[in-house]
């Protein structure tokens, strides 16, 4: 048996309307990125990404998507995110765009690389933090 290899592709959707966080979806993320793809690579980009793409993880309140593809292939659906610049869900289309942080071979890794850099966001706002009292 021949294991099949995958890369996990950490990202942050970025938008400055928070509607457009809490309306998320994974069938809508998904079928978003899988359109973004068949349009800038074509019908092999298409075909090469469908296989074993998945969305693993979502979370509405931070942003924080971790996509799954074929290890031969994640290049094509990492090129095709930039290409993303808006969300459409329910009838209201939200611009945003994906902010690739990490690219990994497993979701520990990629969960490894998100706790440090939770850390780092949170003493970014700590340093710009003026009140005392907001920092406790």
């Amino acid at each position: 048996m021949v294991r099949f290899k995958h890369r996990y592709l950490l990202c942050e959707l970025v938008s400055d309307d928070p509607r457009c966080r809490l309306s998320l979806d994974d069938r809508v993320l998904s079928s978003l990125v899988r359109d973004t793809i068949a349009r800038v690579h074509g019908t092999f980009g298409a075909a090469a990404c469908s296989i074993g793409f998945a969305v693993r993880y979502l979370n509405a309140y931070t942003g924080i998507v971790l996509l799954r593809c074929r290890k031969e292939f994640y290049q094509l659906a990492w090129s095709a995110l930039p290409f993303i610049t808006y969300l459409e869900n329910k009838g209201h289309r939200y611009p945003c765009f994906f902010n690739t942080l990490h690219v990994g071979g497993t979701i520990r890794t990629c969960q490894k690389f998100l706790i440090q850099y939770n850390r780092r966001q949170l003493l970014i706002l700590l340093q710009n933090c003026t009140d005392e009292g907001k920092q406790h």
